[in-house]
């Protein structure tokens, strides 16, 4: 192997200066194994942002992390979670997962980041009835499913995924959805989530401004790259502040002026 190619792969070891430190941040510090990581008694945050890690091991000590951090790394498999208890954030973005698992004893996770894997159904998450921040976009799913439980979320992040419907969405505390970059062709069953407060979903294949009734309180709505012809139906809409509606079929910008209440539009 030539010297460029073993600089390449060559990984670097954990090194703790501090015993008692509350935040570890190990980012691209080409580290190839979680470990050396037991001599920690106070730690709540560890990043290991940007590294080459291939395998969730040697955490088991961990008890006081509320926050963990593998974004980008090489982990094909949520394991070894279980005596996290404290966590309520997990950053596992950009990974090589394919599967949501390993997290059931999480109960106290309140942010869980699963963006850019391979993800193709959501499940495994009835046990994480704290959850508030659910981030999904850019996997492979195709239904919004298997979220009865999360009755607190408060954000839920589904774009350029292969979502066809807007369905299952009984989230009463929901403020924002953001579902860009899917399949979805109507706008439905919104009123299953009656505060939301941000709504992005741009680029669908969306041709009708319909069932707006029940989400009277946005203040964002992001129509942007749709099938739209006509602008209808968004006089129920009286606190909306942007409407984000460029890039569809007709030049619709004379009725946007003829809506009093907006403050931005685009």
């Amino acid at each position: 192997m030539s010297a460029p190619e073993n600089e390449e792969n060559s990984t670097e070891d954990i090194l703790i200066e501090d015993c008692e430190a509350l935040d570890v941040d190990f980012n691209q510090a080409r580290i190839g194994k979680i470990q050396h990581l037991e001599v920690l008694t106070r730690v709540e945050t560890l990043c290991l942002r940007w590294n080459l890690i291939k395998k969730i091991e040697n955490l088991n000590t961990l008890t006081t992390l509320t926050e963990l951090d593998l974004y980008d790394n090489q982990i094909p498999v949520i394991e070894n979670l279980d005596p996290l208890v404290n966590l309520e954030s997990l950053d596992l973005s950009f990974n090589r997962l394919r599967k949501i698992e390993g997290i059931s004893n999480l109960t106290k996770l309140r942010k869980l980041y699963l963006i850019s894997n391979k993800i193709s159904v959501i499940e495994n998450l009835e046990a994480l009835e704290n959850l508030e921040l659910l981030e999904l976009g850019d996997n492979k799913i195709r239904k919004i499913e298997n979220l009865e439980s999360q009755k607190k979320l408060r954000q839920l992040y589904l774009g350029k995924n292969k979502i066809s419907k807007l369905e299952n969405l009984d989230f009463p505390l929901l403020d924002l959805l953001s579902i860009q970059n899917n399949r979805i062709v109507k706008l439905e069953n919104l009123d299953m989530i009656p505060r939301i407060d941000q709504l992005y979903i741009s680029q669908n294949g969306i041709e009708v401004i319909e069932g707006l009734e029940g989400v009277s309180n946005l203040t964002i709505l992001d129509i942007a790259t749709n099938k739209i012809e006509t602008l209808d139906n968004l006089d129920v809409l009286e606190t909306l502040e942007e409407l984000w509606c460029n890039t569809n079929q007709v030049d619709i910008i004379i009725r946007i002026l003829n809506f009093l209440n907006l403050n931005n539009y685009i």
